[in-house]
C-alpha cells in the first residue's frame, strides 16, 4: 500500500513506521491518523514481521494533531476527530504486535498520546513530551488523559496536562513515562536492537503476554491472572513451551516455529 504522509519498511523481522511530515513536524492531520491505522493494519496482519516501530522524520516524533484543521472544526467534527484518533490508537495498543514509540523529538500533544499507546517508549535525549492542548483552549483527544494517568499516576498526569508544561527526555524517563533516554547518534541502533531481541523471542509468548497484559490492565487483579492462567496454557497448547524447553535442556538456540 502506499502511503502520502509515512513510510513503511519492513527489515527482516521488524516493519518500521515513519511520519513523514516533516515541514509540519509531522502533525496528525485527518488523513494522516487514517494511514497510522491502515499501515498499523498492514504489518499487524504480515506474519513475517515480528514487531513494530513508531517513529518520525526530521526533528519531531509527532509535535501534535494539525491546528490548521482543527481550528473551526464544530463540536461534533472535533467529537469526530476524537473517536477516530482513539480508534486508530486503541488498534495500537491492542494488537497483537509489540509496538516501539522511538521517539526521535517533540512528542507533544497527539505525538505524546501516540507514544502512550505504544508497549515501549524509547527516549532520543533530544526528546521533548508534553500535553499541550490548555494552551489553545482545549484538552486531549485521543485518550491521552486516560493513558497518561494511568503510565505515571493520577496527580502528574493532571499537573502536566492542567500546565500543559513541556518536559524533556530525562525528567519523562524519572517519572517513569519513557523506557530508556539514548544519545541521539545511538538512537535507532538502540531502537533496532531492543526491536530484534523481542522478534527473537517466542512469538506465542510475546503475543499471549501482550494479551494478558493489556486485557488485565482494565480487570481487578483475579480476573488478571485468570487471563494469565488462560494465556500460560495456550503457550503449551501451541507446542512453543515444548520447544523453548528442549533448547534450553539442550543447550541451543530454540526453533520458533
Amino acid at each position: 500500500m502506499e502511503y502520502q504522509n509515512l513510510i513503511v519498511e519492513i527489515k527482516e523481522k521488524i516493519g518500521i513506521i515513519k511520519i513523514n511530515r516533516p515541514a509540519a513536524l509531522n502533525a496528525l492531520n485527518m488523513e494522516t491518523v487514517q494511514e497510522l491505522n491502515d499501515a498499523v493494519h498492514e504489518l499487524s496482519e504480515n506474519s513475517e514481521v515480528k514487531v513494530i516501530i513508531l517513529t518520525g522524520e526530521g526533528k519531531a516524533f509527532v509535535a501534535g494533531a494539525d491546528i490548521s484543521e482543527m481550528k473551526d472544526m464544530t463540536k461534533g467534527q472535533a467529537m469526530d476527530l476524537s473517536k477516530m484518533g482513539q480508534k486508530a490508537f486503541s488498534f495500537i495498543e491492542s494488537q497483537e504486535k509489540p509496538v516501539i514509540a522511538a521517539v526521535n523529538g517533540f512528542a507533544l500533544g497527539g505525538g505524546c498520546e501516540l507514544a502512550l499507546a505504544c508497549d515501549i517508549r524509547i527516549a532520543s535525549e533530544t526528546a521533548k513530551f508534553g500535553q499541550p492542548e490548555v494552551n489553545l483552549g482545549i484538552i486531549p483527544g485521543f485518550a491521552g488523559t486516560q493513558r497518561l494517568s494511568r503510565l505515571v499516576g493520577t496527580a502528574k498526569a493532571k499537573e502536566l496536562i492542567y500546565t500543559g508544561e513541556i518536559i524533556d527526555a530525562k525528567t519523562a524517563l524519572s517519572i517513569g513515562l519513557v523506557n530508556h533516554v539514548v544519545p541521539a547518534d545511538k538512537f535507532m541502533d538502540f531502537v533496532l536492537e531492543m526491536a530484534n531481541k523481542v522478534a527473537s523471542k517466542g512469538p506465542v509468548a510475546v503475543k499471549w503476554a501482550k494479551r494478558v497484559i493489556h486485557r488485565g490492565g482494565k480487570s481487578d487483579f483475579d480476573t488478571g491472572s485468570s487471563f494469565e492462567v488462560e494465556g500460560f496454557g495456550e503457550c503449551f497448547a501451541s507446542g512453543e513451551a515444548k520447544e523453548g524447553m528442549s533448547a534450553f535442556l539442550e543447550k541451543r538456540k530454540p526453533k520458533w516455529s
